[in-house]
């Protein structure tokens, strides 16, 4: 099918459209933005942007890993460019439209110069993208333009889109270069420059480093990371208030946050440890909001060792989706162990469990049931009161789980508890899927998969 008129060149850009068996996509970019392409475009060519912006921020991130270091920052990536996409459309609609560096697109820079992102890796991004959206639009210009007309569309998207890359390069180094100017002159910038010393265990004067942060490094700290799971992330201000009001539910009357980029930060407090040990439930966050805490630690080296468990805590988090929104280190620290090489501990969870570590509702179920009397020394009454159910349920699931697992736990308790509290904290990351092929987990323990259906 072919879509273009004689007196409007651009008329094939109106026939775009994402592919129909494709995810349905939430923009990023500014509404205002949105809904100018969408006024002047129709609705079908902006999915195809917003889903090409996509697939660049992908692309961005798997040839240069930096510039997208978590799911807050590859929204603010995507952010960037899906925001130039829908902007070259309606250039290429109209060259007199107005500029190609978005707000977005500027947005995302400023971060990378506070992140400290070499001003390199932000131009090879650029390029990387800019290579593939002229791909893009030439391949989706020869499938909608009629053979006869390939070779003058074709160059007029190439001078558009050439003569677009070194203005927009060099409009993005300004940005990067005034607003590191801007950074490491500020006080946010140093005392983010101390507490990385600190972390890297670098030597610092503790008085005086102390001083540059704002907040004392002698006594106990409780240490968390926060950010935001969101496609139209929550604003820093809102991440910031949320931190406050969760370091004072945790009686932390001096604190430390520092924002890490538009969607997640570090944070500190000095609560005693009576206080933090009582504040077992969470002050309300904002959706999407995820919390992961360290434990209790004192000096400038509990400072650095309580932040290191809010970071493995966060690993486990993002490994499982599932996960509770504010987790604490001390729950899942031999999970968090064990989740230093994924592909083992996968393999040892199957061959562990056998046709239990199928990922189904009803076999995770019969998972926290073993899980739970086997921590209980296995008792029947405290199982059964922690789980809430009739000790003969948790008898008849002890036994069933024992069924598919093909062995006595017994004879290997320590490692079917632990593989149990893998499967409970990593979930997904290390369990089966219902439809995989778990032929290899059960045949150690000479278990039929039929048997779990």
């Amino acid at each position: 099918m072919t879509a273009h008129r004689d007196n409007d060149p651009s008329a094939w850009l109106h026939a775009l459209g994402p592919e129909d068996s494709g995810p349905v996509r939430t923009p990023v970019s500014s509404a205002e933005g949105v809904a100018e392409a969408t006024d002047r475009l129709g609705a079908r060519p902006v999915a195809w942007a917003i889903d090409l912006g996509y697939d660049l921020a992908q692309l961005v991130v798997q040839e240069v890993p930096e510039l997208g270091d978590g799911p807050g920052q590859f929204d603010t990536l995507r952010m960037g460019t899906e925001s130039v996409v829908l902007r070259t459309l309606l250039l290429l609609a109209d060259p007199g439209a107005g500029d190609f560096v978005t707000e977005e697109a500027l947005l995302g820079d400023r971060e990378f110069a506070r992140r400290r992102i070499g001003l390199g890796n932000v131009l090879r991004g650029i390029r990387i993208a800019h290579a593939e959206l002229v791909r893009a639009l030439m391949t989706a210009c020869q499938e909608l333009v009629p053979p006869a007309e390939h070779a003058r569309q074709f160059r007029r998207v190439s001078e558009l889109l050439f003569g677009f890359v070194d203005d927009f390069s060099s409009r993005m180094t300004a940005e990067y270069l005034a607003e590191h100017d801007r950074w490491v002159t500020s006080g946010a910038a140093a005392r983010e420059e101390t507490a990385r010393m600190i972390l890297n265990g670098e030597p610092v004067r503790e008085e005086s480093a102390g001083q540059t942060l704002g907040y004392p490094l002698g006594g106990n700290h409780l240490a968390f990371v926060a950010w935001s799971d969101a496609e139209v992330t929550v604003p820093t201000t809102d991440l910031q208030q949320a931190a406050a009001r969760f370091l004072r539910h945790h009686g932390c009357a001096v604190s430390l946050v520092i924002p890490t980029g538009r969607t997640s930060l570090w944070a500190w407090g000095t609560p005693s440890t009576a206080e933090a040990e009582a504040a077992r439930i969470e002050p309300r966050l904002p959706p999407d909001v995820r919390v992961a805490c360290g434990s209790v630690r004192a000096g400038i080296a509990g400072f650095r060792r309580s932040h290191q468990e809010a970071q493995y805590a966060a690993r486990i988090m993002r490994l499982n989706p599932r996960a509770a929104p504010v987790l604490d280190y001390p729950e899942v620290a031999v999970a968090s162990l064990l989740s230093t090489d994924l592909p083992a501990v996968r393999r040892f969870v199957r061959d562990e469990l056998g046709a239990l570590a199928v990922d189904s509702p009803h076999m995770e179920q019969l998972r926290d049931t073993l899980r739970h009397y086997l921590r209980s020394e296995r008792s029947l009454a405290t199982s059964a009161a922690r789980l809430h159910v009739a000790r003969n349920t948790v008898t008849y699931r002890v036994k069933r789980a024992q069924e598919l697992i093909g062995h006595d736990v017994g004879t290997r308790l320590l490692d079917v508890l632990a593989a149990l509290e893998a499967a409970h904290v990593l979930g997904t990351a290390v369990l089966e899927s219902v439809s995989g092929d778990t032929h290899e987990a059960t045949s150690r323990r000479g278990t039929n998969l039929r048997s779990a259906e």
